[in-house]
């Protein structure tokens, strides 16, 4: 038996896992220029709803993609642990469930946080002509402005799934071509470059979001290749 070979009966799982890996990069490509459209964004609630103005419909787009890329990343998580468990089972075991975990504290948390201040920014734009009413909103965004630039969260945000890039890029890089050197390397590359640049500075968010939609290409492209294989 050829225990560095993917599984023979996961090719349906190999096609299904390349086209949301696909999704994931092509959705990846959409929000880099979204991002680089709206700029940084502040720390602290009145900050953040003045910020805000006018760039709403620009956030909502980039929410609803990242929640989509999160859903994306269950199959790509699962079509990997499937293409890759015989070569090393425990590894991809953690690894997956880094991914996994990333998953439900992105939902969670980050993007829960982001409708929040989304919200109330509609409500205290809405709110033009009472001072007290829009004291209360930017109050209210005190809040989840809070969460979104506390060190926990950019460790959740960021550190978990790189965990799991670092440690399934590993994997890969013994799997003897399964995946090839270069999906190996580049799946390193960014887990390293996840783990050591945590931070809200946007030029760094904006390379940790480059490499992994390089790499999610990348093996999306070779999980269909193990399916015709």
């Amino acid at each position: 038996m050829n225990v560095n070979g993917p599984d023979p009966a996961g090719k349906w799982h190999n096609r299904v896992g390349g086209i949301c890996a696909l999704l994931l990069g092509v959705a990846y490509l959409a929000i880099i220029p979204l991002f680089a459209h709206v700029g940084a964004p502040p720390t602290g609630g009145e900050a953040w709803l003045k910020y805000l103005e006018g760039k709403t419909t620009v956030w909502w787009a980039i929410l609803g993609l990242s929640v989509f890329t999160d859903f994306l990343f269950i199959p790509v998580a699962l079509s990997l642990y499937l293409a890759l468990n015989r070569s090393n089972r425990y590894a991809m075991l953690l690894g997956t469930g880094f991914v996994g975990l990333f998953v439900v504290l992105d939902l969670a948390v980050t993007w829960t946080n982001y409708a929040s201040l989304l919200t109330l920014s509609g409500l205290h734009s809405a709110a033009s002509n009472d001072d007290a009413l829009r004291a209360a909103y930017v109050a209210a965004a005190n809040y989840p402005s809070a969460v979104l630039a506390s060190p926990t969260e950019v460790f959740f945000a960021i550190v978990d799934l790189s965990l799991g890039i670092l440690i399934i890029g590993f994997v890969m890089l013994k799997a003897h071509g399964i995946f090839g050197k270069m999906t190996a390397y580049m799946g390193i590359a960014t887990g390293i470059s996840g783990i050591a640049a945590p931070s809200h500075i946007f030029p760094l968010i904006i390379i940790n979001a480059l490499l992994p939609t390089v790499w999610v290409l990348l093996f999306g492209l070779r999980l269909f290749r193990l399916n015709r294989s």
